[in-house]
């Protein structure tokens, strides 16, 4: 298979992006592959307006891998006060485990280095979610034991099925980029 090519989203995107974002995480699609939230949350991942946001907001992009026309994966990286952040990673459950989450990561996280010269890269991750975060340590982050609580109540992330969610962030450190 060819490289996935990287480009940054623009509005046009939005209704992709929600598609691509909901098939990975949220209802039956998302069981196809492996990281799923549907046992944990229903309701909507992202929405127009919030992708509008991420797509307005200084030092922010939404990064999409593409092959043949076809997107594979979505994250949305940004200098959050000197820190990148890195959300919304979001891989077509079809093409899961075949290595584009790990190039989309690699990408993301040198975008962060390159634009905004961040040293260490974030996310916040549910921290019962323990295969992903598994998975995200072997891409070399670290949990950094700090909590966050879920936002119970606000439709925007999601209506849980659970009482016991919280966030965790993990971060890894980033390589400076010429």
């Amino acid at each position: 298979m060819s490289t996935p090519t990287l480009r940054t989203a623009t509005a046009a995107d939005i209704p992709a992006l929600i598609a691509l974002v909901t098939s990975a995480y949220r209802g039956d699609a998302s069981r196809a592959g492996w990281t799923t939230e549907a046992d944990l949350l229903d309701g909507a991942r992202i929405d127009a307006d919030g992708l509008q946001a991420d797509l307005a907001r200084p030092r922010s992009s939404i990064l999409l891998a593409e092959r043949d026309g076809h997107l594979l994966a979505c994250a949305h990286v940004a200098d959050d006060q000197g820190k990148g952040y890195f959300g919304m990673f979001s891989v077509d459950p079809a093409q899961q485990g075949g290595g584009i989450g790990k190039w989309m990561m690699d990408a993301a996280e040198a975008h962060a280095a390159r634009e905004w010269g961040v040293p260490v890269m974030q996310m916040t991750v549910i921290d019962v979610r323990e295969e992903l975060i598994a998975f995200y340590e072997r891409r070399g982050y670290v949990r950094t034991g700090i909590k966050k609580p879920f936002p119970y109540g606000d439709a925007r992330f999601g209506v849980p099925k659970r009482d016991d969610l919280r966030f965790e962030i993990l971060e890894k450190p980033l390589a400076a980029q010429p």
